[in-house]
């Protein structure tokens, strides 16, 4: 692989990156609202949705979280390596 083509091939796991980001922090605002909701809310069957909504987004939380960390250490070993993920 030429110079050329890995750093197209970075500029579009930059761009990944950079929408894992985006997820991310749209997740971590979902999960905010859940939880700003639960603590809103008496009614039995809304504080279950809730719990479930609440468990849901932590879990999409921590599942983007291990794929931008998993990102940052490829490119800590080696930021123009193109590796295969």
């Amino acid at each position: 692989m030429n110079l050329l083509q890995m750093l197209k091939h970075n500029k579009s796991r930059d761009e990944g990156y950079t929408l894992l980001l985006d997820d991310l922090a749209r997740t971590k605002d979902n999960l905010d609202s859940a939880y700003a909701n639960f603590q809103n809310v008496v009614e039995p069957d809304l504080i279950d949705a809730y719990i479930y909504e609440v468990n849901a987004m932590q879990l999409k939380y921590k599942f983007l979280l291990g794929r931008v960390k998993q990102i940052e250490d490829s490119y800590a070993k080696n930021p123009l390596e193109s590796g295969s993920r």
